[in-house]
């Protein structure tokens, strides 16, 4: 997407209260500066083009949902996408998520923390990068109000099991609890996959022999089914999704 394709998303949409520049980010986030009223606050980090956020805002009306991200790109389109979508309860903020924790968001002041598929690193001198680190963890426990949730998918299975380890060793967060949409067949939070499911790849670079999907699903049935474009892609490669989720108990 070039310049003027930002430009024409801009000139056709009033993107206004929907995106958030980092020189708008002036002093610490509330309910009530983003959205005119109190209401209990959830954060996701890396929002991708913002599956997420237009298809769970509007099912959460009494809640505000403000998605950090990185990448102007995806911020942008993240945010035209609420706008065409008429989501009044969600906002973009592009910005670094560890940064904006750090200095942005008050303590105990988020309901919920999602992390969905983010970047793996895939080196291991790289992995210091990851957004799930010990600092970051630290900064999400804290902005977690009592009996907050973290939430966390990925599909690389060495990510899964790290952050599990990391969560454990760094935090008092409870869990890891199962998720809603469970992610293989009777598999707890750290079971074991059947041995052709070991996957190590992302789905943007996905075996060449993916088996394809034996059933027909519609391109909208898909669609509704999952929460991110990322694991759409995913599960349509036939690759595993891991995920469970963590909750912040009253010390």
């Amino acid at each position: 997407m070039g310049r003027s394709s930002f430009e024409k998303i801009r000139g056709q949409l009033d993107l206004t209260g929907l995106l958030i520049t980092p020189d708008q980010v002036t002093e610490p986030i509330s309910a009530e500066k983003l959205f005119g009223r109190p209401c209990p606050l959830e954060l996701e980090i890396g929002s991708g083009k913002g599956l997420f956020l237009r298809k769970t805002a509007p099912t959460r009306p009494e809640n505000g949902f403000i998605g950090v991200e990185i990448a102007y790109r995806y911020a942008l389109i993240s945010a035209a996408s609420l706008a065409k979508g008429g989501v009044k309860n969600a906002v973009m903020i592009n910005f670094d998520a560890a940064k904006l924790l750090e200095q942005w968001v008050p303590s105990r002041s988020l309901r919920a923390v999602h992390v969905y598929f983010p970047d793996p690193w895939w080196k291991k001198s790289h992995r210091k990068r990851r957004i799930l680190r010990a600092d970051v963890l630290k900064l999400i426990e804290d902005r977690l109000d009592d009996f907050g949730t973290l939430f966390f998918r990925t599909d690389v299975r060495e990510y899964y099991l790290s952050t599990l380890d990391l969560v454990k060793a760094e935090t008092h967060l409870s869990g890891p609890h199962r998720v809603e949409n469970p992610i293989l067949p009777d598999e707890g939070p750290r079971g074991e996959e059947e041995p052709q499911k070991l996957v190590e790849r992302g789905a943007d670079n996905p075996p060449a022999n993916a088996p394809a999907r034996e059933n027909e699903d519609s391109l909208q049935t898909i669609m509704d089914r999952f929460s991110t474009h990322f694991e759409r892609r995913t599960r349509l490669h036939n690759l595993p999704v891991y995920g469970c989720q963590w909750t912040k108990t009253p010390s």
